[in-house]
């Protein structure tokens, strides 16, 4: 589950606010448990704890279901969450200009992907799923969802800067996820990311997440498959190249020759001789909990 500091998020941190909530999910864990067996164990009645597992089901912590067996007239309740993500605001860079560009996922320059693999735009899937042909389909250009289980995708974009303008910091934000068939919300994968053709960070990308719908997934999209990923900020600056902070790599905004270049080449991939092989799913504009397509962003001093 993903969260951010706004209000759609607060029925989950509402319910994280309890020590008795919180001795309750510990308490479920991995197992199905009734209302009696939870009651019996926090030693609180059967309808205090009702009201407790209805709001960490408002919230999308809990799911819960009819029993079979000797317990088919209990109703049983278990966990939807594997983890939880929050999303903070992005820095702003004040002190630079900017030159700022949105990418659509399916205008990429080059690929090479395999199965699992497909496109999706707001309204249908492109083609067919699993098969790589449609990546070069008419309507890939209107994708807003991407994914494949190994392979990369590479896209180019204009390079905005001028003779007079100095880049201090490349800032490339993505929605991101692992890649599975249907959904799991635990399968990492180490997604290598490029630019101007150097590999400037491999991210391990936690899941393929499909706890809770994503916020702006089109209602026609399944249930049980891919919902959303994490937002992610990858900045390469004149020191290092980090990811929402963290140091990933000793790259600099230098080693990418932005002077030199017309375009900004950048290229995802899952790899096969990765630690982590587990595919890699991207979210556009339409899709997921973030409304943006990749955007990239250059950070400039004029000289």
């Amino acid at each position: 589950m993903e969260l951010s500091l706004d209000s759609l998020s607060l029925p989950v941190y509402e319910c994280l606010a309890s020590n008795t909530r919180l001795e309750i999910l510990k308490f479920i864990g991995s197992e199905k448990r009734s209302i009696g067996e939870i009651a019996a164990y926090m030693h609180i009645s059967n309808a205090i704890t009702t009201r407790h597992i209805q709001q960490m089901e408002d919230a999308g912590l809990l799911g819960s279901e009819r029993g079979v067996g000797e317990n088919r007239n209990k109703k049983m309740v278990y966990l939807k969450v594997d983890d939880i993500h929050i999303s903070f605001p992005e820095k702003v860079y004040q002190e630079f200009q900017l030159h700022s560009t949105s990418l659509k996922l399916g205008h990429f320059v080059d690929f090479s992907v395999t199965p699992t693999c497909g496109l999706a735009t707001v309204e249908d899937v492109v083609g067919k799923s699993d098969d790589p042909k449609y990546f070069m389909d008419s309507k890939r250009v209107d994708a807003a969802l991407l994914w494949f289980s190994s392979g990369f995708v590479e896209y180019k974009v204009p390079n905005l800067l001028k003779e007079n303008e100095i880049p201090e910091l490349l800032e490339i934000s993505f929605e991101i996820a692992s890649e599975f068939p249907l959904s799991n919300n635990i399968w990492p994968s180490d997604i290598s990311i490029y630019v101007n053709d150097v590999k400037v960070a491999v991210y391990t990308v936690p899941g393929n997440f499909s706890d809770t719908r994503g916020r702006y997934t089109p209602k026609w999209w399944n249930d049980s498959f891919s919902q959303y990923g994490l937002l992610k900020h990858l900045r390469i600056n004149k020191l290092d190249t980090g990811i929402d902070g963290e140091a990933y790599s000793n790259v600099t905004i230098h080693d990418l020759k932005l002077d030199e270049q017309p375009f900004i080449k950048l290229r995802f991939a899952a790899e096969d001789d990765a630690k982590n092989r587990g595919g890699l799913t991207l979210f556009g504009e339409g899709f997921g909990n973030h409304n943006q397509d990749i955007v990239i962003n250059t950070y400039y001093l004029n000289k």
